[in-house]
């Protein structure tokens, strides 16, 4: 097997630090020359900085030897496997963290029913801070964000120009959906493949959510929710305002502009630290 040094714990670049998550398809990923590589299909190879990237996320047509996962689980860098242009987010490798003092932490405020209702009023203040949560039960939150979300969504058809006729999208079959269900939908998954990775790399627990509760993984739901409104939706509305049959990739790439002005890999760890006080 080809030798990867794993690097010592003090030199690992922390999750708010790292670039953000690389997109990948149609190659493969090996390590050689003591060193991560991908090698597409068009033959360009690349040597990929694993240490410092946020997430590796992998598309259609890709393989990825055994020695390439041990060099990102040795450099806490979690793998992601994608849709085509991230339309889909289907799985996840969870890094090895160096201790479980997050995991138990989350976990004891996930079983408190007044911790669990004190987060949820917290992570909804992040989003509408002028809203008034004082003694709200989770279930009317919901109900509150629901109605919120739904002008939310108006104000951005209104703002770019493009038509709003309501969040439908079936994820069994994308081509039923409108282009900016889309949109949102890839936009969407590229978020939780970066708070999956961030989530994981902190050490907490993505299946024990505060506010949502189904799925695999609620809590990245709940963490991404916060970014929602001028990461995602932007990039999805502008985008169609430029091009009304703007393709994902479109999409994604001013998602990652946008991403990268808001320095969310830096903001999600401190806030899910203070949030979790």
């Amino acid at each position: 097997m080809p030798i990867f040094e794993k690097p010592p714990l003090e030199t690992l670049t922390p999750a708010k630090e790292r670039w953000t998550p690389i997109y990948l398809e149609h190659g493969r990923i090996e390590v050689d020359d003591s060193s991560v590589k991908w090698i597409g299909a068009d033959k360009t190879v690349i040597r990929l900085p694993v240490a410092t990237l946020s997430a590796i996320m992998l598309g259609p047509g890709t393989t990825v030897t055994h020695a390439a996962i041990k060099a990102c689980a040795d450099s806490n860098t979690p793998i992601c496997w994608v849709g085509q242009d991230g339309m889909r987010f289907y799985s996840f490798g969870i890094s090895p963290n160096h201790d479980n003092s997050n995991a138990r932490k989350h976990a004891e405020l996930h079983g408190s029913t007044k911790k669990r209702e004190e987060i949820a009023r917290k992570m909804f203040l992040k989003r509408f801070p002028e809203a008034d949560v004082l003694g709200k039960s989770i279930k009317e939150l919901r109900g509150m964000e629901g109605m919120r979300i739904k002008h939310l969504y108006e104000e951005m058809g209104y703002k770019y120009g493009v038509s709003w006729k309501g969040r439908d999208y079936n994820p069994n079959n994308w081509e039923v959906a409108d282009n900016i269900n889309k949109a949102i939908s890839a936009a969407n998954s590229c978020l939780y493949a970066l708070c999956t990775a961030i989530v994981c790399s902190m050490g907490y627990v993505p299946t024990l959510g505060f506010v949502h509760v189904a799925g695999t993984l609620p809590f990245v739901y709940d963490i991404a929710d916060m970014y929602k409104p001028f990461t995602t939706l932007e990039a999805a509305f502008e985008s169609l305002s430029i091009n009304p049959i703007a393709k994902e990739d479109e999409v994604i790439t001013l998602l990652k502009k946008k991403i990268e002005a808001s320095e969310l890999t830096r903001r999600i760890p401190l806030d899910i630290e203070e949030l979790m006080q």
